[in-house]
């Protein structure tokens, strides 16, 4: 059963998605605001549709941590799941992108209306000084910015170091990070094809204050994250269908 509802999503989302893509086309030329009604009509559908057809739904957590006024939103990243879902909280969100995506046909013209804010992944000084001029005025919009760390999606349980990308952010912008954790890929794995029932956990944790050194800074955010995500991946793992297989993978990567 969850392989066919898995299958069915799957060509929901991409049928939807392609739809959607097109009807952009004509508000791509347009005030962003019509562009942004259609793609947040798109993200609640698509989390509807989820839940409708999958059974897997999201629970909020910690919304009493983000501040008022600018925020950047330095999110785990464990599947497509978040990046869509996201919008759904935070309609006027920029989020920070590898600039090849901005070649993707349609979606990378679209990314550039919405004002997304785009980074080399070198890393180079100059990507980053670029990167957060873009990012400096999304803020000075009232924009949050959303940016996953991480850089890739990486599974539940594993590790990665944080792109200085989030420290070049925190460190030009001064405005808090809020580091956002989530349990997404306990149901929706990377690349995988089945969406396994239950509840994605998404906690938004204490904002890390500003003025702190980078190397101290991206510490503390990588300790945030590992302390949260460890908490709510075994809260995920206890009740969901892809908690056995998913506790199998960790036991062979500890001994490996």
């Amino acid at each position: 059963m969850i392989w066919l509802r898995s299958l069915v999503y799957n060509v929901f989302l991409f049928t939807w998605l392609t739809l959607v893509l097109i009807v952009l086309v004509p508000f791509g030329f347009m005030p962003r605001r019509y562009m942004r009604a259609i793609v947040l009509y798109w993200a609640r559908t698509n989390q509807a549709a989820l839940t409708a057809i999958t059974g897997l739904d999201c629970e909020v957590r910690g919304r009493e941590n983000l501040p008022d006024g600018p925020v950047v939103l330095a999110c785990m990243h464990q599947s497509f799941w978040e990046t869509a879902f996201l919008l759904t909280l935070f309609e006027n969100a920029a989020f920070v992108l590898k600039k090849e995506l901005l070649s993707i046909p349609l979606w990378g013209w679209y990314s550039r209306r919405w004002g997304n804010v785009s980074v080399e992944r070198d890393g180079a000084a100059s990507a980053l000084r670029k990167m957060l001029r873009e990012a400096r005025d999304r803020i000075a919009a009232g924009r949050p910015i959303v940016i996953f760390p991480e850089g890739t999606r990486v599974a539940p349980g594993e590790r990665r170091p944080l792109h200085v990308g989030v420290a070049a952010l925190y460190v030009g912008l001064a405005v808090p990070v809020v580091p956002v954790a989530l349990n997404s890929g306990v149901f929706w794995g990377r690349r995988a094809f089945l969406k396994y029932p239950g509840v994605i956990t998404l906690e938004f944790l204490p904002p890390i204050p500003t003025g702190l050194d980078k190397r101290i800074f991206l510490a503390e955010l990588q300790s945030r994250f590992e302390g949260a995500s460890e908490r709510i991946r075994q809260e995920a793992e206890t009740s969901a269908p892809a908690g056995p297989r998913l506790r199998a993978a960790a036991e062979d990567r500890d001994s490996a």
